[in-house]
């Protein structure tokens, strides 16, 4: 039988703006804000090697970190921690495009696009 470990404890965190826009996503999935939170992830693939993946749950999983940030409860598993220690998470809105934005101490290089890194 194979167990998963869960990973040591993760710095990660949000910007004010970045908490915003999630509480404003989670309300409108109408999910309970007491369990609920944003699963932060890393993922092969993207031009750069990996890339970021966001996604709102019901629950954290059993072998996942919970972070709170600016009121959010963030998820990462993990695969994901060791690439994510020390990221912060902004929104940026302009008036040609708006999204998420990735600081991350980890990456040793990056894309165009801004959604894929490398290490």
């Amino acid at each position: 039988m194979t167990t998963i470990q869960k990973p040591a404890a993760v710095t990660l965190s949000l910007t004010e703006q970045a908490a915003a826009e999630i509480k404003k996503v989670m309300g409108e999935e109408k999910v309970d804000l007491a369990t609920a939170g944003l699963r932060v992830a890393v993922m092969p693939g993207g031009c750069s090697g990996f890339r970021y993946s966001l996604n709102v749950e019901e629950r954290p999983d059993a072998e996942d970190v919970v972070v709170e940030s600016q009121g959010v409860r963030l998820f990462v598993d993990g695969f994901s921690a060791p690439y994510l220690n020390g990221t912060t998470v902004d929104y940026k809105s302009t008036f040609q495009e708006s999204g998420f934005a990735f600081e991350n101490p980890n990456a040793t290089g990056g894309c165009g696009c801004g959604s894929s890194f490398t290490v």
